[in-house]
């Protein structure tokens, strides 16, 4: 099902198996998704990345991340564009930005619990119901319901990350570090330039990431470069000096050794395999 609005909001809600699974494939700008399975059967390629998801998980995706169906299962797809809800400029009411989506080097994998599925199942029915509703105040009905759906799935995420530690105000500079490195990891590859954007210093970011038992920033920003890197060599026909170019390596000598380094084998031998 379908919403298409009079100036390009774009929403759509369907179950998805094997008989109409192109549609993953299909790709639109500035829209993001998310799936939820069903059953343990669907084997998917994303980002040169292969995986196997179980029943009730769920993953959140950009227009960036490339899919290959290695064995499809059945699954719920949400997905919607920015003119119909911008997660941006939204962001003080669903806070999903840099941590479901646009600020995570790894796929943001969600596995719900009993009481998780009982409240997500019972939102995913008015939405339906709300998908077939069609008066003047369907779009902002639409719109609640994904909020609901945003901000549930982004506590259930956090908690996953084990973010109860941690002040909601060193959550929010967590998340703002992830999106900044997701605007500029193509031209800022040190956790000093980043700092300066944030107005903290190099230590406070590297103590508040410590608290997370996640990466280091700087483990962050090398990753981010690394999942871009892999996306061009793998989806791409550019030669190896353009996409060291591109993600801000001025010679192909320093690209590779910072790819053999974090992969254990140099940009050629990865095209390649």
């Amino acid at each position: 099902m379908k919403y298409l609005g009079h100036t390009n909001e774009y929403f759509e809600v369907c179950n998805l198996d094997s008989n109409n699974c192109d549609i993953l494939k299909t790709k639109q700008d500035s829209v993001l998704s998310l799936l939820w399975f069903e059953d343990d059967q669907t084997h998917l390629n994303i980002d040169a990345i292969d995986y196997s998801f179980e029943n009730n998980q769920i993953i959140s995706l950009t227009d960036f991340h490339q899919i290959e169906i290695k064995q499809m299962g059945k699954l719920k797809l949400l997905r919607f564009n920015k003119p119909f809800f911008c997660i941006v400029d939204h962001d003080s009411e669903v806070g999903c930005k840099g941590v479901l989506f646009y600020g995570s080097s790894s796929l943001p994998i969600l596995n719900l619990k009993p009481a998780d599925i009982e409240i997500l199942q019972a939102v995913w029915k008015m939405l339906l119901l709300e998908m077939v509703s069609k008066d003047n105040l369907q779009l902002e009905m639409l719109q609640m319901m994904l909020k609901r759906i945003l901000i549930l799935c982004t506590r259930i995420y956090k908690n996953q990350l084990d973010y109860q530690q941690i002040e909601e105000k060193q959550i929010d500079l967590i998340r703002e570090f992830n999106f900044l490195v997701e605007q500029h990891f193509r031209t800022k590859h040190s956790v000093e330039e980043y700092a300066l954007l944030l107005y903290k210093s190099p230590k406070t970011l590297a103590n508040l990431f410590k608290k997370t038992g996640n990466k280091t920033p700087s483990q962050f920003i090398q990753s981010r470069i690394m999942l871009e890197a892999r996306r061009l060599l793998r989806y791409t026909d550019k030669s190896i000096s353009e996409i060291a170019y591109e993600i801000g390596y001025e010679d192909i000598q320093s690209f590779s050794r910072f790819f053999k380094k974090q992969e254990g084998e140099s940009p050629s031998d990865f095209r390649e395999a």
